[in-house]
């Protein structure tokens, strides 16, 4: 790509997360196997308290931004809401709810829903809202992970300790720093039953008798039944999740007019073996992931890529003119990448 459609950079950020748990202290209350849960390396995550929603969590998150920016409800242009866990309702709108709290009157609102990518494919599908409307200059970005126990066993989705929080970012028009440069995704569709929710939905809105969260089926278990927990089979596989990380982050490079070798840093879904994993595909060294983020905060869906880019600006991990990759996998199967400048 010779050009961006749009230019515009990430202003600031705020923050929002639950609780603090120690994953070794509490393992044992989500699985019967907590060893298993341990070996994952995460060393915290957060739990929000009963009764703290999405919303609330997006909320705190997007007011935090607002106050560290000096930014009020009429400066906002669009608001955008990621989200990667159970709605609070059905037939609802949580994009118009997060408006509402903040005071945000007669603005456009966009609902984005696809897991643990919409919080970085989200930053493409703005790039397309400001190419086509130029009276947007600045957005509300929030991207949240709120997990319902009820309809999943935290410790028991995936290999990955899931965990709430909420990032907001403020991104305006001809920003300097911080700047968008391309989007990239692809999809699997034939692995797109994985990791699901069998039940809440319109074909089984109500479980069976006795099921629980708390024992069902992981998404481990249907992931090991697709290839008939043949081990060789399973090991194709990973390689090829870490291969198309790769293609898509090359994928992204290229509509941007780099090559692999301008990405500074990578920063991937929070789960720290694939992120050692990929690491070691890409040949840069675990300092130069967000490898640490992953371990303090648990996996918090839509929420990672995004939480760990403002962690390393806080803390000047990143230098001006870097360019980092935001990437991942999430349900759909979908690969994805998103490309910042410092």
């Amino acid at each position: 790509m010779e050009h961006q459609p749009v230019k515009f950079g990430i202003a600031g950020f705020g923050f929002a997360f639950g609780e603090d748990q120690d994953v070794r202290a509490t393992a044992g209350s989500y699985v019967t196997d907590p060893e298993r849960v341990i070996r994952w390396n995460y060393h915290n995550f957060h739990r929000a308290p009963d009764g703290v929603t999405s919303t609330a969590l997006a909320t705190d998150a997007a007011q935090h931004a607002l106050t560290r920016m000096n930014m009020g409800a009429e400066d906002i242009d669009l608001v955008v809401l990621a989200t990667s866990e159970m709605p609070e309702y059905p037939y609802w709108d949580s994009s118009a709810a997060l408006a509402r709290e903040l005071k945000i009157q007669e603005k456009q609102t966009l609902l984005l829903n696809e897991g643990c990518a919409c919080g970085v494919t989200g930053l493409g599908y703005v790039a397309g809202l400001m190419a086509i409307q130029p009276e947007i200059d600045t957005v509300l970005f929030v991207a949240v992970n709120r997990v319902s126990e009820f309809h999943r066993n935290r410790m028991n989705v995936n290999n990955s300790v899931h965990s709430d929080g909420a990032v907001a970012a403020i991104l305006r028009r001809g920003h300097p720093n911080n700047q968008w440069l391309a989007t990239d995704q692809f999809t699997d569709p034939e692995l797109c039953d994985w990791f699901r929710t069998d039940y809440g939905g319109s074909v089984a809105p109500v479980p069976p008798p006795g099921w629980s969260s708390a024992t069902a089926p992981s998404g481990t278990e249907t992931v090991q039944a697709h290839f008939q927990k043949d081990p060789q089979r399973l090991r194709e596989f990973g390689e090829l999740v870490n291969n198309r990380t790769v293609s898509v982050i090359e994928g992204a490079c290229r509509r941007a007019g780099l090559s692999r070798a301008d990405v500074s840093r990578v920063i991937y879904i929070n789960d720290p073996d694939g992120i050692e994993d990929i690491a070691g595909v890409l040949g840069i060294p675990v300092e130069r992931t967000n490898y640490k983020v992953a371990t303090a905060h648990g996996h918090m869906g839509a929420a990672d890529q995004l939480t760990a880019l403002g962690h390393h600006l806080e803390h000047g991990e990143v230098a001006p003119g870097d360019v980092v990759a935001l990437c991942g996998i999430s349900i759909g199967m979908r690969w994805y990448c998103s490309l910042i400048r410092i």
